[in-house]
């Protein structure tokens, strides 16, 4: 499998440098998944030389605009282009309904051809709280982590565990930091893919550099740091993490799967 980063960059990115944090999950026959589909979604696909085209599935971990903003741009390329077909939208089953009524409908709800339902653009593929599905040979895990914690609700933002051929990696997607919850999703996974904060303001909703730079040394030597605002970073690195994620950056799990896996910290192969 391999996992392209259209963009790495916050939900308040500006300009050409960077995107929102929107990934592409190739598989070996070459299918696409789209993990979230955020408002700058047609610059950052093609400034990697894909469209709409590309995109066969789509998956969204939770509803705000960096992760479903470009829904609508997908939806009606996909409608009327003859070369396309529904993409699969994949998404845990309670979010279905809000998307629809909140999010989509303003602008998708009617065509010429009258009033519409998601359905007419996607195929919709309901899943349920933490239970895995498989995607074109990977095992695809929705692990649901707290994201905003209100005095009367809690938003959900669904990462994901990819298990392919002995490697297991980990995508945070928005988590906000809870050391004891996330050292449990951190022991399933070869690579992780974490959000991360930078800067001088503590949000509270995101893991924040300061917070991850006093994870265990074992643990930080797995990791990736994305989704981090505009700005000057840390040097990642010395700290003993992999690295800040760049723009266009790609990762292959695992480069040869018939070859003995290496150790956990140097499962891939960048390029």
């Amino acid at each position: 499998m391999r996992i392209l980063f259209l963009g790495s960059g916050s939900a308040h990115t500006v300009g050409t440098d960077n995107f929102q944090s929107n990934m592409v999950l190739t598989a070996a026959n070459g299918r696409k998944l789209l993990i979230d589909c955020g408002s700058d979604i047609r610059w950052s696909l093609a400034r990697q030389g894909l469209s709409h085209r590309d995109i066969t599935d789509i998956y969204v971990s939770h509803l705000h605009a960096d992760h479903i903003g470009g829904l609508e741009y997908i939806a009606f390329q996909t409608r009327f282009d003859p070369a396309c077909c529904r993409p699969r939208l994949y998404l845990d089953a309670s979010m279905a309904e809000p998307l629809w009524n909140h999010s989509l409908r303003g602008g998708l709800g009617v065509i010429t051809e009258g009033e519409t339902r998601m359905e007419d653009f996607f195929e919709v593929i309901p899943l349920v709280t933490g239970q895995p599905f498989l995607w074109e040979g990977v095992r695809l895990e929705p692990i649901p982590l707290p994201h905003v914690v209100a005095p009367r609700v809690t938003v959900l933002s669904h990462g994901l565990l990819l298990e392919q051929d002995g490697c297991a990696v980990l995508i945070t997607t928005d988590t906000r930091f809870d050391a004891d919850f996330l050292a449990r999703c951190y022991t399933r996974a070869d690579v992780i893919f974490h959000d991360c904060e930078t800067g001088n303001v503590k949000t509270s909703i995101h893991a924040h550099y300061d917070d991850l730079v006093g994870l265990p040394a074992e643990v930080r030597g797995r990791m990736w740091l994305y989704d981090y605002q505009p700005g000057p970073l840390p040097d990642a690195r010395a700290a003993g993490f992999q690295g800040f994620v760049r723009p266009g950056q790609c990762f292959e799990f695992p480069h040869d799967a018939g070859a003995a896996v290496p150790a956990r910290a140097q499962r891939v192969v960048v390029e």
